[in-house]
């Protein structure tokens, strides 16, 4: 049985497929083409989401179409940090954007390793100094079913090296050490 991540991530990979492909081509026939398969996709989406206007779509995926390898449609990438004290608790924090509790996690920032992003992320949400020891997973977001956006997520098995808990109260509203398991 087809349930919705599924629409979401054919519907995400259709309109990747057709936006990746107007980046690339010069001809006018296979740019028809890429525009209809973008069509088909958000009509998949529309579906999905109850939207009646399924050109709203169309047109948001249009105004991202760059040229060449600029225009190559991939994931986002988030860094995750997953970070244990010495009496055996995780790090947690309750995201201000949707009261959801995780770990510290934010999008890749350009100009930094993806280690550098894990202990700069706990940082600013924590307060905390951490030391990104070794990537721990590696996620697909549409697959594991927590966003509909695609996206790859890294996590990173942390150390604290130094701070105080002092959660940012505009990245979340609380953070703590809890219990693992």
């Amino acid at each position: 049985m087809t349930d919705e991540h599924d629409l979401v991530r054919w519907s995400e990979a259709l309109a990747g497929i057709a936006r990746t492909g107007l980046a690339f081509t010069e001809s006018l026939y296979e740019r028809e083409r890429y525009e209809e398969v973008l069509h088909v996709a958000s009509d998949i989406h529309a579906k999905i989401s109850d939207s009646s206007n399924s050109e709203e779509k169309v047109t948001e995926w249009m105004k991202s179409v760059g040229e060449g390898v600029p225009g190559y449609v991939t994931p986002k990438v988030a860094i995750g940090a997953v970070v244990g004290n010495e009496d055996g608790e995780i790090l947690l924090i309750q995201r201000s954007d949707s009261g959801v509790w995780l770990f510290p996690t934010g999008f890749a920032d350009i100009g930094y390793s993806a280690a550098e992003i894990a202990e700069k992320e706990v940082f600013e949400e924590t307060g905390m100094h951490v030391e990104a020891l070794r990537i721990i997973s590696i996620l697909d977001g549409v697959r594991a079913k927590f966003t509909r956006m695609p996206l790859y997520s890294i996590v990173f098995h942390c150390k604290v090296v130094g701070g105080e808990l002092n959660h940012h109260p505009l990245e979340c509203t609380d953070a703590g050490f809890f219990p693992s398991g």
